[in-house]
């Protein structure tokens, strides 16, 4: 069953999930995720920001429909299906990611912002209610 991790508190949600995805890029070997990103302005941002983090390089990704897409730990994504990975799905919509429960890891990370805050708590409710195991995360205590 899927495990899901909700990171809330952050300042600036992208710059919280560009801070996670260099955790995995760390790891020996780095780990992979797919990002759910289902606003096309949110995908533009979060590509932007994985150039420049962190400051003296970027962490490898593409599109999930780019040709590099086999070869590419980071996959940013505006549709979950016929996707290769199914290890991790960081979701940075404000809705449920279709499909979430075929991957081993969901994490959300969620900012102070009322508009993204909200929805995110409909969603814990939905996956409290169905049974699966979440961690919480304050990251004004932990930071990633």
């Amino acid at each position: 069953m899927t495990k899901v991790l909700f990171c809330h508190g952050a300042a600036d949600r992208l710059q919280a999930a560009a801070a996670w995805l260099m955790q995995l890029s760390a790891l020996n070997p780095p780990a992979a995720a797919l990002v759910y990103a289902s606003d096309a302005g949110v995908a533009e941002r979060v590509d932007r920001l994985l150039w420049t983090q962190p400051a003296t390089g970027f962490l490898a990704h593409c599109r999930a429909d780019s040709p590099l897409a086999p070869q590419t730990p980071i996959l940013i994504a505006s549709r979950l299906d016929d996707l290769p990975q199914e290890k991790r799905l960081l979701n940075l919509s404000d809705e449920l990611p279709p499909g979430f429960s075929r991957f081993e890891n969901l994490v959300e990370i969620v900012s102070q912002d009322d508009a993204v805050r909200l929805p995110a708590r409909e969603r814990v409710k939905f996956y409290r209610d169905r049974g699966y195991d979440i961690e919480f995360r304050d990251l004004d205590k932990t930071p990633l």
